[in-house]
């Protein structure tokens, strides 16, 4: 056995199914494909078809995308600069005259020259750097800066003046009894002239106090004009003044700002400050208590507001002018001691600036503004800055340089502009200087959001600046929705950086809104929601209107302006879903416009409305090649249709384009009867060129095939990207379709049978290449077609179970699929009839070796033949076809043993031995470890009479006997009351060591006389002979003329139970009809078995009563059943052997006398 297991074949446990005729199709679709020319308008001509379909395929291929929502990452496939924006050079500021340059080149000298405070890190403090790059600015030579410098060195210097803001101080000491103070502040500017020339011998600090001598000050105490003072903040430790002084300075390079912070005492007398007993908070307050009555006792309640150290000092603050930022300082200052004897604690918080508030240049003279100055500067330093050869002009985020960044920061802080003014200034000049060199609108957006954050002080702002700012944001408005209107040609969908600069503008749009409450002169005249959507509508008919006028123009006759429109669909498709994935969602976020609805309605109406004015002038005079046409134009208007139903959250109205396929129906009925024709030429070309070889290393079907497949693929696409509407219709479509497909099929197996059988054969060649290769055409085009027709189920609503096929085309795939299976078996058949004489000599070798060899030698030249056979079909055959082949050798290698068993008689047993062994070493063999056939299709038919035979062969005769009679027993009648039935009773007496048989009736007999009746009586008898040697038959009596005797009759066999216990035995009923003349006829049998009857399985109640129900036994002929016992036992020379088989022959002959 185990030199049979190293024979068996290893090819059949490595079986793989051919790859998927889905797969297969795709991959040549998408080879081809790349290669096809674009569809043509062309009228199709008889042909080889091969131009139709890749034209259909090309046509279908444009819906693969189109089959779900389109997703934004799809869409945006490029991140190429954006397209430049429409500029205008009009749309900037006023040009400026030269002499209007002259003077704003002069005051920006001014400004560096006069400059003040301490510059910050990020700004140029070298006066020769700033003066050359305002010498490249306004583009003057050497010599004229020069003299501009020293005319301007020469002009009168500006009156500088100190903003200061005091906001607030915190963390102050507690002066008061209550444990607060009431703080004010006093300030004021101190002069160099007021400065110690020596130094002091111990250290101390300017106050503001008259008569003061503390620390010994010798210091002149200031007028009162220079001195401000702010308000009293009762009971509080961190007081809120937010009161603002503007001080002028003499000399900035000297000069220092001095705070003092006071507690305000006021005099009270003894009797009030007993009443604020009740404030006192804490010993420390108490102490302070007493101090404070004390000192109202001596002044005598009379102290006046004159009174020497009055109020508490907490502390102080001195700062340089100098020492100013240029930009102005905003930030919190410590408090600081008069003297090392004092403690304070606590911050103040100041804003201060630094500007001038007279100017010896030529704009200030003449009244201008320093509003009006900046924005000319700034202008002027944009238009510089953002250069023409700049590779991206339109990203530039208007970064300045340094030096510029420093002379705006100078001339804004000496012309004492606000933040909210420069914010403004800076908005005006950028967004006029973007509609005439594009910026980036991320620059433009963080412009307006830095105005709003500064738009608390917007009253600041005066009437020409207001006004200038709404002229802004009019002039911006209108160019962002000219963009809009041109929304495809600047933000087209598939670029990134354009969809993002478009978000970025919408913003700024929205941003821009956000200000119309605030300006008493709106620049608005509608909502800016509904100015953008009647850009949009207008931006989308202009955008159709080019589009239909570049593809098809009206004046043009219909069957030319048909391209163009299915051009133009197209385009109206992509453009949706490009709205649908890119657009809608930003316009819906930001400014809560619904872009794609609009969009949608807007453009399905326009094209809807060309669609039904070229059907209505095409549908008098259809052709062929308009039907082609027609075909691709409906696809895409029913992709606009199914895209608007996909959409989540649709509205309900109807759309334009509802109903278009009845136009439609003609054109496609024309060109589906085109379709069918070009289906049979393409599959004729495919059959002329066929060499019936694969295709290629990985496939084992043949070229031809391989088209069919592809055919009937985009057949099924067809039909799912149809989808026709009306289900009436759309039943109809499908049945002639499917009809088709069907004829198609057979068409192809009736010319690929034709083929083959012109291929000359190979001399002596058992497996055929051309016929595997044809056999795995077949079951191809089998499973494509099924597939393809299995697609053309009942449509929803069509009247039928929406997925199942109707009843006629059900019955149509049904009866191809029977054919193309009885094509694949009678293939299979002429495969395997190469090698029913190869079998039959290894079978024969098997059945002629002698005893005296193993049993796994005489089998190996069989195994070993079959195991090159295979290996060969596995590798030329797909899964099925294999199992076809394998399933047709084993009938044949069953049928091959049967007949050496049936020619040889009288062998040995180790004959049948060896083809027991045979037999089960080729079911492992087929099965090949679950990899081959399956072990209950191997086991069943031919099998199970093979292996019954062999089993039989091994028995004895009495063996084969007993097994005859319990065939018999086994045996049920397919047809009930053909032969009539028979009631009996049967029990076994053990009393009497007797079977008591008795025989009730018969019912529907057959008439076996010429009068249509019969003379019937029963033979009873027990079986096996050898079981009951003594007892002899006995018999009822003959009912005359009757096909429903009574009997009633009772027979007694003295039988011992054992035997009637054995397996075989049973009681055999024969019912004969009685001839006078001639032989007894025989009319059916029927056997019992013994086993089972009362008192032989178990005992007998009551005695030697009778017991036991009526049995009702159906007659049969013996004939009717296999009769394998009876074949071993004709075979045997032994005379109980052939008195058995002679006996059973007589009765044959009396049954062939009846028929």
């Amino acid at each position: 056995m185990s030199t049979l297991l190293d024979l068996k074949s290893s090819v059949l446990r490595q079986v793989q199914a051919c790859p998927s005729f889905r797969r297969r199709t795709e991959e040549e679709a998408g080879s081809s494909g790349a290669e096809a020319p674009a569809p043509s308008q062309e009228a199709w001509k008889p042909g080889d078809g091969v131009e139709f379909f890749a034209q259909m395929r090309l046509v279908l291929k444009k819906g693969e995308g189109r089959q779900r929502l389109p997703r934004r990452e799809v869409l945006l496939r490029s991140g190429s600069p954006a397209p430049a924006e429409p500029v205008d050079p009009n749309r900037g500021l006023r040009p400026l005259s030269p002499e209007e340059v002259e003077t704003l080149y002069e005051e920006a000298l001014y400004t560096v020259l006069h400059r003040a405070g301490t510059m910050g890190p990020d700004r140029v403090d070298d006066e020769d750097a700033l003066l050359a790059y305002l010498s490249q600015v306004f583009s003057t030579s050497p010599e004229e800066h020069a003299e501009a410098v020293e005319r301007v060195r020469k002009a009168k210097a500006p009156a500088y003046a100190l903003k200061v803001s005091v906001m607030r101080a915190k963390n102050l000491l507690a002066k008061d009894p209550n444990g607060f103070s009431d703080p004010y502040c006093m300030l004021g500017i101190l002069p160099a002239s007021g400065a110690s020339k020596e130094p002091p011998e111990k250290e101390q600090r300017f106050g503001f106090r008259k008569g003061s001598r503390r620390g010994g000050s010798t210091r002149d105490p200031l007028p009162a004009k220079c001195i401000q003072v702010t308000e009293v903040k009762s009971s509080t430790l961190n007081p809120v003044w937010k009161e603002h002084f503007l001080f002028e300075i003499e000399d900035v390079s000297t000069d220092q700002l001095h705070l003092d912070i006071w507690d305000h005492d006021d005099d009270v007398s003894l009797v009030e400050a007993c009443r604020k007993l009740n404030e006192v908070m804490g010993l420390k307050g108490m102490g302070r208590y007493f101090k404070q009555i004390v000192k109202s006792a001596r002044a005598n309640g009379a102290s006046g507001p004159t009174e020497d150290h009055s109020d508490d000092f907490l502390g102080c603050l001195n700062i340089p002018i100098r020492e100013v930022p240029v930009a102005g300082e905003d930030r919190w200052f410590k408090l600081e001691p008069r003297s090392s004897a004092s403690r304070v604690q606590g911050e103040c918080h100041l804003v201060l600036k630094l500007i001038t508030t007279q100017r010896d240049t030529s704009m200030s003279r003449r009244g201008s503004s320093g509003f009006r100055s900046y924005q000319l500067l700034l202008g002027s330093l944009l238009q510089f800055e953002h250069r023409a050869e700049e590779p991206d002009a339109s990203s530039w985020c208007g970064e300045l340089s340094g030096p510029a960044a420093t002379i705006l920061s100078l001339h804004g802080a000496q012309s004492n502009l606000s933040p909210l003014q420069l914010a403004v200034l800076h908005w005006q000049v950028s967004s006029r200087h973007h509609q005439t060199r594009s910026l980036d609108y991320g620059y433009l957006l963080g412009l307006l959001e830095d105005m709003q954050a500064h738009w608390e002080e917007a009253a600041s702002l005066r009437q020409e600046q207001e006004e200038g700012l709404a002229d802004s944001f009019s002039a911006f408005s209108e160019f962002g929705l000219q963009l809009l209107r041109q929304l495809r040609d600047y933000f087209p969908a598939t670029n990134s950086t354009a969809v993002y600069r478009l978000e970025l503008l919408l913003k700024c749009l929205v941003k821009l809104q956000l200000f119309q409450p605030s300006f008493e002169i709106c620049p608005f005249e509608t909502e800016l929601n509904m100015d953008v959507t009647a850009a949009l509508k207008r931006g989308n008919r202009e955008w159709y209107d080019r589009l239909l006028n570049a593809k098809c123009p009206r004046e043009q006759p219909a069957p030319q302006r048909l391209p163009g429109l299915i051009e133009l669909a197209d385009a109206v498709y992509e453009d949706l879903q490009a709205g649908y994935g890119i657009y809608a969602s930003l316009f819906h976020s930001i400014l809560k416009v619904d872009f794609f609805t609009l969009t949608f309605h807007q453009l399905e109406c326009l094209v809807a409305e060309e669609a039904w004015v070229l059907l209505k002038e095409l549908s008098p005079k259809m052709t062929l090649e308009m039907a082609s046409g027609l075909f691709e134009l409906y696809l895409t208007l029913a992709d606009i249709q199914r895209f608007w139903s996909s959409v989540p959250g649709r509205d309900g109205r109807s759309l334009a384009l509802a109903g278009i396929h009845v136009p439609f129906l003609p054109a496609m009925k024309l060109w589906l009867q085109a379709l069918r024709d070009q289906t049979r030429w393409r599959l004729q070309s495919a059959i002329d060129v066929d060499t019936l070889e694969p295709v290629d290393a990985s496939s084992k079907h043949s070229g031809s095939a391989a088209a069919a497949g592809l055919c009937f693929s985009l057949i099924q696409e067809l039909w799912v990207r149809l989808a026709w509407p009306d289900p009436t219709q759309a039943q109809g479509l499908g049945m002639q379709l499917g009809q088709d497909m069907c004829e198609a099929t057979l068409f192809y197996t009736e010319l690929l049978r034709k083929k083959v059988d012109a291929q000359p054969g190979a001399a002596g060649e058992a497996v055929s290449e051309p016929l595997c290769a044809v056999l795995n055409d077949v079951e191809l085009v089998r499973k494509a077609a099924g597939q393809a027709l299995r697609g053309l189920a009942w449509p929803e609503g069509a009247g039928g179970p929406e997925g199942e096929l109707p009843r006629p085309l059900l019955s149509c795939t049904q009866a191809l699929d029977e054919d193309l299976q009885r094509e694949a078996r009678t293939v299979t058949a002429h495969l395997t009839s190469k090698m029913v004489g190869d079998i039959r000599k290894y079978v024969q070798h098997v059945s002629l070796s002698p005893d005296s060899i193993q049993n796994d030698e005489a089998v190996a030249p069989l195994m070993k033949y079959l195991d090159e056979k295979l290996a060969l079909l596995n590798a030329s055959l797909v899964k099925e076809n294999l199992d076809r082949v394998l399933e047709a050798l084993w009938e044949l290698l069953l049928q091959a043993i049967l007949q050496a068993l049936g020619a040889n008689r009288d062998v040995s047993a180790d004959f049948y031995g060896r083809f027991h062994f045979a037999l089960e070493a080729l079911v492992n063999f087929f099965h090949a470890e679950g990899q081959g056939l399956p072990l209950e299709s191997l086991r069943d038919g031919s099998y199970k009479r093979l292996e019954e035979e062999l089993r039989l062969h091994k028995c004895s005769t009495r063996e084969c006997i007993e097994q005859f009679y319990l065939d018999k027993l086994k045996h049920r009648p397919m047809e009930k009351n053909r032969f009539g039935r028979l009631s009996v009773r049967c029990y076994y007496e053990a009393a009497e060591q007797r079977l008591a048989v008795e025989v009730l009736h018969a019912a529907d007999l057959l008439p076996l006389d010429a009068n249509g009746l019969s003379d019937p009586f029963v033979i009873v008898e027990l079986c096996p002979p050898h079981l009951f040697p003594l007892v002899r038959s006995q018999r009822t009596q003959v009912k005359a003329r009757t096909l429903h005797p009574v009997y009633d009759e009772l027979f007694h066999f003295s039988v011992p139970a054992e035997a009637c216990r054995r397996h075989a035995a049973c009681v055999l009923f024969t019912v004969m009809d009685h001839d006078w003349l001639s032989t007894n006829d025989f009319a059916g049998e029927a056997a019992l078995s013994l086993g089972g009857v009362c008192g032989v399985a178990r005992p007998q109640a009551g005695g030697g009563a009778r017991a036991g129900q009526p049995i009702t036994l159906h007659l049969r002929q013996p004939k009717a059943q296999v009769r394998s016992a009876l074949r071993m036992l004709e075979g045997r020379a032994n005379k109980e052997a052939q008195d058995f088989v002679k006996r059973l022959r007589e009765l044959e002959k009396c049954m062939e006398g009846d028929a």
